[in-house]
């Protein structure tokens, strides 16, 4: 879907299966162009640019200097997303990063006050806040048609899939586990449906087998300042749970199922108390949706892109629902 803007040229940090799966297209279907692709590896970077038609396979940032980059998509594993987001906000380049943005709150707020400084763009690659589902869900929260909020319930464990089987297994350090790779996903959904993050959290975690000496289950509780409180489920070894956003107030709810996935789709319903009813949904490719909320951002424009700030309180809630469980207690959540 061509949106009217200048385009920009893409430099990919990371060779990763998500850029491979999705953000090459999107960009390209935005109209913008990918330029290079970075990788520690240069066999993997060769190979990547090779099966993607890129022209410029680089194994370091530097060398990107000269190709007239405008923008970065940073999809490395997530402790090194602070050394590549400093470098690429002092070469003057709007960022998109995945998530979570870093493995700790001094490090995101690093980024974000780098990006801030240099005057570029830094979003947060939540894209699930880019689901027709999740848009619909907001609205219908604003317009008040849910009554006063109670609950909400995220259902977002799945099986991680063999060929991503890797490093979120294995490697703490990278920020493995399911927590810094899910439960941001969950925070952010919420925050763009609901307009708050929790301010408390209790949870628990459990190792199933799958991952090596962290956790592949989480399960916790989110207090938030207007009185809701929501479940989290979050998991990598349940190949047949059904995933799903529910929204529960004293006047209706809203069932989503299946909206928590890259791709569009799903179904979302309304229930009140004068029947249910499917709210229809439409099938935008999300990355291409928050590639169009990017280049509003880049050119000063309202926008619904998860920004450097957005990626900096997910990751606090998740790493409070760490903490919870390491403690055995509940913590408060704070990005400050």
């Amino acid at each position: 879907m061509p949106t009217s803007h200048r385009p920009l040229r893409w430099a990919l940090i990371g060779a990763s299966t998500i850029a491979g799966q999705w953000m090459v297209g999107a960009i390209r279907a935005v109209g913008d162009e990918v330029v290079a692709v970075v990788s520690g590896d240069l066999t993997r970077a060769r190979d990547f640019a090779r099966q993607h038609g890129i022209a410029h396979a680089l194994d370091a940032d530097a060398g990107l200097s000269g190709l007239g980059v405008d923008a970065v998509y940073i999809s490395s594993t997530n402790e090194k997303h602070e050394a590549q987001t400093l470098y690429a906000a002092a070469q003057g380049w709007h960022v998109l990063c995945e998530k979570p943005l870093a493995t700790s709150l001094d490090a995101a707020r690093r980024m974000v006050a780098a990006c801030r400084s240099a005057g570029v763009v830094l979003g947060t690659n939540h894209h699930l806040r880019h689901n027709s589902a999740h848009r619909q869900m907001r609205d219908v929260v604003r317009a008040g048609t849910l009554g006063r909020l109670v609950a909400a319930r995220v259902h977002h464990a799945v099986y991680l899939p063999v060929h991503l089987q890797g490093w979120r297994l294995t490697d703490q350090a990278a920020g493995g586990g399911v927590v810094l790779d899910i439960a941001v996903h969950n925070a952010d959904s919420l925050a763009f449906v609901l307009g708050e993050y929790p301010t408390e959290v209790t949870a628990m975690v459990s190792n199933t087998g799958m991952a090596q000496g962290m956790e592949d289950h989480a399960l916790s509780l989110w207090r938030f300042a207007s009185g809701l409180i929501a479940t989290t489920h979050q998991g990598f070894s349940t190949p047949h749970a059904r995933t799903g956003l529910e929204i529960h107030g004293t006047d209706g709810s809203l069932h989503g199922e299946g909206v928590v996935h890259q791709a569009p789709g799903g179904r979302l319903s309304l229930k009140r108390a004068d029947g249910e009813r499917d709210l229809p949904l439409d099938a935008h490719n999300l990355y291409e949706r928050c590639l169009g909320e990017f280049h509003k951002a880049v050119r000063g424009e309202p926008h619904d892109m998860a920004t450097g700030e957005s990626g900096l309180r997910s990751l606090a809630v998740a790493l409070a629902v760490l903490d919870s469980a390491r403690l055995g207690r509940s913590v408060a959540v704070s990005a400050a």
